[in-house]
């Protein structure tokens, strides 16, 4: 393991998970602080967090409540983009972190808008994965079909295959190696054995308390709130949350953002990937 863990404890009680990797032959810039998608984890960032480690910085992955090891909230109606960025913030606070450089991957993305728009002396300059202004409806109903509605399973392998099924239109072609570590980053064995998807089945109910023909979020307001720092924006060739339409858009609202485009992935890109990652490196070469 190369990396510390903490469970710090926020305002309303749920412990929230978080591992700290320790920059590499000294720090060269500020921290990073990694927030994943909806369904997933910290383990979303284990293969490109020790990456950004070696550059210099120290990288900060959390576990928003209701996910992967930190503690579920009792109540659902707290499973909202706002009480997330306020739990980041608070562990930026509890881990001496006044500014960072923010990753963020879908729902992670949109906490990074949030904190710009909140609390803009926290972030520096931002890394927004497959999110933006705009947001596709069909991207939204396609994730409104799967989340919270898979029960555990007997094995791994089951875990694996369904893990495919759900999301094999994002990552096409891929082999049963990718699919083993899909699974394990995004799932958890239980005490008895079983395996089930890491994380509190309530957030979905964000998409079922929402009228099934309501328009997507207007997204335009937060993504302004981040436009006057550094931007880089990685979207999926073949995403369906991120359209080119609302590429465009983000361009017209910052036309110095640095875009790179991945091929043949959709929503949303591990970040692994070369083109990704040779776009964070540099992006990071070129801010605090």
């Amino acid at each position: 393991m190369d990396f510390a863990e903490h469970r710090i404890d926020t305002a309303d009680d749920p412990k929230i998970y978080v591992r700290d990797y320790a920059p590499q032959g000294g720090a060269r810039g500020l921290p990073v602080l990694c927030l994943h998608g909806l369904t997933r984890n910290s383990a979303d960032f284990e293969a490109v967090a020790p990456k950004i480690a070696a550059l210099g910085r120290r990288v900060i992955a959390i576990d928003a409540r209701g996910r992967g090891k930190s503690d579920n909230d009792p109540d659902a109606a707290h499973y909202r983009p706002d009480v997330y960025t306020a739990d980041a913030l608070f562990v930026m606070d509890t881990l001496g972190i006044s500014r960072a450089v923010f990753i963020g991957t879908s729902m992670g993305g949109i906490m990074t808008m949030l904190a710009a728009l909140t609390s803009p002396d926290r972030v520096a300059a931002a890394v927004l994965n497959d999110i933006g202004a705009e947001v596709d409806p069909a991207g939204l109903k396609r994730i409104a079909s799967y989340v919270g509605k898979s029960g555990p399973v007997a094995n791994w392998d089951e875990m694996t295959a369904g893990v495919k099924a759900a999301q094999s239109v994002a990552f096409p072609g891929k082999d049963d190696a990718f699919w083993k570590t899909f699974a394990r980053r995004v799932a958890r064995q239980r005490p008895d054995g079983k395996v089930e998807y890491a994380y509190d089945p309530a957030i979905a109910n964000a998409f079922t308390a929402a009228p099934a023909d309501a328009p997507p979020p207007d997204m335009v307001p937060l993504f302004r709130a981040l436009a006057p720092r550094p931007v880089l924006l990685v979207r999926g060739a073949i995403s369906d949350l991120l359209s080119p339409t609302g590429v465009a858009t983000m361009k017209q609202i910052k036309p110095d953002m640095e875009f790179v485009e991945v091929p043949n992935v959709g929503h949303a890109p591990t970040l692994e990937e070369p083109e990704a990652w040779n776009a964070i490196a540099a992006f990071l070469s070129k801010v605090e």
